[in-house]
């Protein structure tokens, strides 16, 4: 079984088309137990104000419910079997009462601890979120590096059309975390964008490093965002604007 984790690691972005466009930046983001909330609960707050938080509001049905008891049904909904499945949400946490994640993974292990599923929630900042179930098509478990798929659904940046496909890579090891997003517009490869880092227990300590190093992510997460935004319009990069998505809030790989 795995346990509470703070990830250090970077995100990489590299636009190939129609202009080269790159950067890199440092992070922190956790892996969250979602069956082990009172333990987490001794370490960070859950379901409460904090200097850095987890709270089940900010993701899943964003009601306040259960994050774990939302995506089993999720899963039971796709026929998978979710007897002594175990969720890790890997997001971000709250800072200074703010959060924003433009996408977070939940990974789904049976009871031996192999991947089952993984669900890519991706969010944009018009306040839109769709959920991407990817699965092996065999039926068998999913393993570090298997290439995954799924039709994109979700107008993301107003930089690209909603059409095409991602591609998915992971990383489930122990100590190592990668997420790696391809993005293809059906006419050649658009995007490469990758979250890896190492993973260090969850503690008051380590949370505490995290936020001293990273005390105003939530904020550079959105003010990036934007920055980016404009330096792609200065290189005049086609601008679609807010297009209408495929909003069917879950599909399957």
């Amino acid at each position: 079984m795995t346990s509470a984790a703070v990830i250090f690691g970077n995100v990489v972005h590299e636009r190939l088309r129609p202009v080269n466009h790159s950067f890199t930046y440092p992070l922190f983001c956790l892996r969250i137990p979602l069956g082990k909330l009172d333990e987490v609960g001794k370490q960070m707050a859950i379901n409460r104000r904090g200097l850095v938080s987890f709270q089940e509001r900010d993701h899943g049905a964003r009601d306040g419910s259960s994050c774990l008891a939302w995506v089993r049904n999720i899963l039971t909904q796709n026929g998978i079997d979710t007897n002594e499945v175990g969720v890790d949400l890997h997001a971000f946490p709250r800072m200074f009462g703010y959060v924003f994640n433009p996408v977070s993974f939940w990974v789904c292990r049976c009871g031996s601890g192999e991947v089952a599923a993984v669900l890519v929630e991706v969010n944009n900042t018009f306040g839109e979120s769709h959920s991407y179930l990817l699965t092996s098509a065999s039926g068998d478990y999913l393993r570090s590096g298997d290439l995954l798929t799924a039709t994109k659904e979700l107008h993301v940046s107003p930089f690209n059309e909603v059409r095409g496909q991602y591609s998915f890579r992971f990383n489930f090891g122990e100590d190592r975390w990668l997420a790696r997003i391809d993005y293809d517009d059906g006419q050649g490869s658009v995007l490469n964008t990758h979250i890896s880092g190492v993973l260090k227990p969850l503690t008051r300590a380590s949370l505490r490093a995290a936020s001293l190093r990273f005390p105003l992510q939530t904020l550079a997460v959105v003010a990036r965002i934007h920055w980016h935004a404009l330096r792609l319009f200065a290189k005049r990069v086609p601008f679609f604007g807010k297009l209408r998505s495929n909003m069917t809030g879950i599909s399957r790989s």
